[in-house]
């Protein structure tokens, strides 16, 4: 109970200060699209050259926290997740805003993700000592077919075609193959200037979720579907929290998945919410609901983005391996000060690391207090006529694709992608796979050459990638997910078979 020593170090003037303004500035940054979490800690950091060790890592903190969350509001509102880990918000979010919903959608959704934040903290707190040694069991072959893992809930995410789906998740694979090889250094795909440093997750994320909107707005004109959720109903605080405990499976399965998520290094947080999202549905006893506007899609993603949070800090405090690419920039504010993470960062500046870890379980707390509070207010987008709701959002997805790199190739890729994404989902495929794909894609490819590159070494490609309890698990997971995904839908066509009458049966009622 270490930990308990330093909780008044966070309530110190300053440090509770820098706290809350890093909580609402993540707020903010998050919700706007192109401003992912490691940037939004990046920017922060030359603000704590001046600060204690202590203070600075409170604001960042609080920064990587908020942002997380934050995402979520343009992902429920316009929906722009404002990161990869927004995604599958998106999915029931925007829906439920557009149905009059978005406050009770932002209300579950920052609900969520303070619960599932104060349980990926306190794993932090409690369990780092034991989660630390475990993340380190994970090496290439594993980290292989976890993405492989990930690839499977592709067929079924976010479409009512699992081949579709699955075509989409390869097209996914494709785009992150384009450009040179991390390893060998080959060229691949470069067809234009502006693909020669491959195709930026976040602007493709961008383009693909906000410009088939944009399109769609100004095709409608007037009658879109943004102004036909005219009326923004008012949603109180009490019957949100009750509405998230009537969905506790989705709390759980994502606050459980966040957790194990983050905590393996090199796989992100971004795939969190989309595999929560994926196995609620499939748990559910209204999957069916899902993408239509369901509550429990939105509590399941957020659980697990915030949930993930404290756990893709243990192998950095305590192995000095960062576990997500935010957390590779929290070293390098610890570095920074002097401080390196490591088995003794707890014995040498127990100060540091147990105000750091109580900052960021009380900044959970302030999210969500501040969170709810902006909800209303920003739920009122859903009443902007469309005319000037798609300025609004092509403004954003220029300003967003653009300062990812500072660079016009990464607009024109966004631009490429969205108009390609506005045609392809009219003929049914789907923004979720194809993104999901893009992500999983360098992690699948990396881990299986550097595996392959270890195995020529010691053994064969296939003992080391089909042998030991952990790869057969895995590949027992993978197996199972396929089969279910299959089975479930063709259960789903004949149920729709079933429900629609025949020519036959028109003629017998006539």
């Amino acid at each position: 109970m270490e930990f308990l020593q330093y909780f008044g170090g966070v309530f110190e003037p300053l440090s509770f200060a820098l706290l809350v303004f890093g909580t609402v500035g993540g707020l903010i940054l998050g919700a706007t699209p192109g401003l992912s979490p490691t940037m939004a800690v990046a920017l922060l950091i030359p603000f704590t050259f001046q600060l204690q060790p202590t203070q600075g890592l409170i604001l960042l903190g609080a920064a990587y926290t908020a942002t997380v969350a934050g995402g979520a509001v343009s992902a429920i509102l316009l929906k722009i997740p404002g990161a990869p880990a927004n995604i599958a918000t998106a999915i029931d979010g925007h829906k439920m805003a557009q149905a009059g919903h978005g406050t009770r959608a932002l209300h579950v959704s920052f609900l969520a993700s303070g619960v599932g934040g104060v349980i990926g903290v306190l794993l932090l707190i409690f369990l780092t000592p034991v989660l630390a040694k475990w993340a380190l069991a994970f090496g290439p072959s594993h980290l292989f077919w976890m993405a492989i893992l990930g690839v499977t809930i592709i067929g079924s995410l976010d479409s009512k075609s699992f081949v579709k789906g699955l075509l989409s998740g390869c097209l996914g694979f494709w785009l992150s193959m384009i450009g040179y090889d991390d390893i060998q250094g080959a060229q691949r795909f470069i067809f234009h200037d502006s693909l020669t440093g491959g195709v930026n997750v976040i602007a493709a994320l961008i383009g693909i979720f906000a410009i088939p909107q944009v399109i769609e707005m100004f095709a409608n004109g007037r009658q879109s579907a943004v102004v036909k959720a005219v009326t923004v109903q008012k949603q109180s605080l009490i019957d949100s929290v009750k509405l998230l405990f009537q969905n506790i499976r989705a709390l759980s399965i994502g606050t459980v998945i966040g957790s194990v998520v983050g905590l393996i290094p090199g796989v992100g947080g971004q795939i969190a919410g989309l595999v929560a999202y994926d196995q609620s549905r499939k748990f559910s006893k209204t999957g069916h609901k899902f993408g239509t506007g369901h509550p429990e899609g939105v509590i399941a993603a957020e659980s697990a983005n915030n949930a993930m949070v404290g756990p893709s800090l243990v192998p950095l405090l305590t192995l000095s391996i960062p576990g997500s690419p935010t957390a590779a920039v929290l070293l390098g504010g610890l570095l920074i000060h002097g401080i390196f993470p490591g088995s003794d960062l707890f014995e040498n500046h127990p100060q540091v690391a147990w105000t750091f870890i109580n900052s960021m379980l009380i900044g959970q707390l302030l999210m969500v207090i501040f969170g709810i509070w902006i909800a209303s207010y920003a739920a009122r987008v859903a009443q902007v006529p469309s005319s000037i709701m798609a300025a609004c959002v092509l403004v954003l997805a220029l300003f967003g694709s653009y300062s990812v790199q500072q660079s016009m190739g990464d607009v024109y890729i966004m631009a490429t992608l969205g108009i390609a994404m506005y045609f392809l989902e009219k003929f049914g495929f789907s923004a979720a796979p194809l993104v999901l794909g893009l992500i999983l894609g360098p992690i699948a490819e990396s881990n299986f050459v550097q595996g392959s590159m270890i195995a020529n070494a010691v053994s064969s490609p296939s003992h080391y990638f089909l042998t030991g309890s952990l790869n057969l698990l895995l590949i027992a997971l993978v197996i199972a997910s396929v089969a279910y995904s299959f089975i479930m839908t063709r259960r789903e066509a004949k149920a729709i078979k079933r429900s629609t009458p025949t020519a036959s049966d028109d003629a017998v009622t006539s």
